[in-house]
């Protein structure tokens, strides 16, 4: 077994590390503070192939493996979980579904610009009354003609609102097989009439991911927006949220980093009764938690990541590594602000930020609950 990194993925890993830390880093705050997209960082971040790095180069990719993929959203997630957000959603949702499912057409037209990152991907599954219980779709498209008459909503939908979200893809039933609903993936354009976007949600987190809710009404698509087969829709989804679940894992993972990086320095700056508060193991050994829950959520996530790229069925792995990365960043934030006391509260320092930003990953692309669900039944029970 060989746990280390190729010196290709040493290289990449530290340049994204460098990135962040200069470019992110010193404006990120105020465009937290704003709640605003940073379209500015974004450019740069396109410049870099950070959209499309496991897309093949002849559709505008970089060609690169899992690995580095979660690897890039590990180092952003380290600084702005926001940004890792609008990363990993829209390779592993917006873009990915594309590339498995879509005709060669479909993909010059759409997965090309989103790997270029040029446009940003959207997926609309999660509705109202059908969050963990994705099969309750309500939207409902209707084949009339040469297009598709669609009617729903759908929310909480990321990278959705901004001036380059130009497509969303969205679950809708589009029939009845065997008295089961029968859903079908569609692609939708901006601008469609009868599809609207809602203003952004005001979220406790990730303030500068773009984040809102889809309305349609009678909207009118051509039939060759479907994306694959009819009725197949929910299953492709599926193989794409494990991709999903390790983006996720990934950025809780660089989350919970920053964690303990803010921590250990803290600890070793901060006197209290004549010595560095670090010196307690009170405070020593939340320390020590932290680093050995976050070495094990590396070797999950990059456990998962590299059944990706062997090729093998990992939706246990996924499942395993976002649950336990996502509630390792949500303890880690809650350490670090308890070590950081009353300063652990003010905004200032950047624990305030982590603390709101983890509790959204034990929730996204799968609840906790549903993740020992899935779990649970690769166990046969």
């Amino acid at each position: 077994m060989n746990f280390e990194l190729t010196e290709e993925q040493k290289l990449f890993k530290e340049s994204i590390r460098d990135f962040a830390s200069g470019e992110i880093a010193p404006v990120i705050d105020e465009y937290e503070e704003k709640q605003e997209f940073p379209y500015e960082i974004q450019r740069k971040m396109a410049g870099l192939g950070l959209f499309g790095l496991p897309f093949p180069e002849e559709y505008g990719g970089c060609g690169a493996d899992f690995v580095t993929y979660a690897i890039a959203v590990e180092e952003i997630a380290r600084v702005s979980a926001s940004l890792a957000i609008t990363v990993a959603a829209h390779t592993s949702l917006g873009s990915l579904t594309i590339l498995v499912s879509g005709t060669e057409e479909q993909k010059k037209k759409w997965l090309v610009p989103l790997a270029k990152g040029e446009m940003l991907g959207a997926f609309g599954l999660t509705e109202p009354e059908a969050g963990s219980d994705a099969g309750a779709t309500k939207t409902t498209a209707e084949l009339s003609g040469d297009e598709w008459v669609i009617n729903g909503t759908k929310c909480f939908i990321t990278n959705s609102g901004t001036d380059i979200s130009k497509i969303v893809t969205i679950t809708a039933v589009t029939g009845m097989t065997g008295g089961k609903k029968e859903i079908s993936n569609i692609i939708v354009p901006h601008g469609t009439p009868g599809f609207t976007v809602a203003p952004a949600y005001r979220k406790m987190g990730w303030h500068c991911s773009d984040t809102h809710e889809l309305s349609f009404s009678d909207c009118r698509v051509p039939k060759e927006n479907l994306l694959g087969e009819r009725g197949k829709g929910f299953k492709a989804f599926l193989k794409a949220l494990d991709c999903g679940r390790v983006g996720v894992a990934a950025l809780s993972l660089g989350l919970a980093s920053a964690c303990l990086d803010e921590s250990v320095k803290y600890a070793k700056e901060r006197h209290q009764f004549g010595k560095p508060i670090g010196k307690n193991q009170a405070i020593s050994f939340k320390c020590a938690d932290m680093l050995m829950e976050i070495e094990l959520a590396r070797l999950a996530t990059y456990k998962a990541a590299w059944c990706a790229d062997e090729g093998r069925v990992y939706s246990r792995e996924a499942s395993i590594a976002k649950l336990f990365a996502s509630e390792t960043a949500m303890r880690a934030a809650n350490m670090a602000v308890q070590i950081h006391g009353g300063y652990g509260y003010i905004e200032d320092y950047p624990v305030c930020r982590y603390f709101r930003d983890a509790k959204i990953l034990e929730i996204g692309e799968g609840t906790s609950e549903i993740q020992r669900i899935v779990l649970a039944r690769s166990l046969g029970l």
